[in-house]
């Protein structure tokens, strides 16, 4: 049985009469991974014998194979050809929650106060907006937002009302970004904190520290402290 024919094998889309797009040319090179025609480690043919076999040009297979190489899926080398990872290793997409809508999402209604925006100077940054903000579920304290925003890397920052939509609604809106990091860590609430999230102080609560940059220009670094009890949930 040639490669590629097992299972729900398709003939080459230019067979059909279709040209194939990169969608389309990734499907098919990853029903050959996961079928083990190409097992972890071999050696994938050349882009324009792939070109060939689909009918549609080698920047189309470039494409599809440049998609699954940023998914850890392939290893792609100068000179070295392209080849299935030994070791795929799934990578994480950092996507920012609204806050407003997720707490939407759990069936309830969405509240926030301004607490504090004032401008001020990051180190290594330049001229930054401070502002800390809360965040209502129903009535009862959800999160605090709490955040520096630079001014280089946000145009119209200045004109931001925080009052009347929250920075973190905003700047998904209004901000785009390349990359950026994100960790978690259990906390003690400090006095400030646990005045505004209407607890004991030194109450645990779950911390969500991110950093986002548009290229070499750091956009923003945020504090959510989240109120005793939350529950994070993560889909892989």
């Amino acid at each position: 049985m040639a490669a590629g024919q097992r299972g729900g094998w398709q003939p080459p889309l230019h067979r059909c009469g279709v040209s194939a797009t990169w969608q389309a040319v990734r499907a098919a090179v990853l029903d050959r991974i996961r079928a083990r025609d190409w097992p972890p480690g071999a050696r994938i043919p050349d882009e324009a014998d792939l070109a060939a076999e689909f009918g549609c040009a080698r920047a189309t297979v470039n494409r599809a194979l440049r998609d699954l190489a940023a998914a850890g899926l392939l290893e792609r080398r100068r000179r070295g050809g392209t080849r299935v990872s030994a070791l795929p290793v799934r990578r994480a997409v950092l996507s920012i929650p609204v806050i407003r809508a997720e707490v939407a999402a759990r069936g309830m209604a969405h509240g926030y106060r301004l607490l504090h925006d004032t401008a001020g100077e990051e180190p290594g940054v330049g001229p930054v907006r401070l502002v800390r903000a809360l965040h209502t579920a129903d009535g009862a304290p959800f999160c605090l937002e709490d955040r520096w925003i630079s001014a280089a890397a946000v145009p119209g920052l200045a004109a931001a009302d925080f009052a009347a939509v929250s920075a973190n609604e905003w700047l998904v809106g209004n901000a785009p970004f390349t990359h950026g990091e994100i960790a978690f860590t259990a906390a003690a609430a400090d006095p400030a904190d646990a005045r505004d999230l209407g607890c004991a102080p030194g109450a645990p609560v779950l911390t969500v520290l991110r950093r986002t940059w548009a290229g070499a220009l750091p956009v923003t670094a945020l504090t959510l402290t989240h109120a005793p009890g939350h529950r994070v949930t993560a889909t892989l």
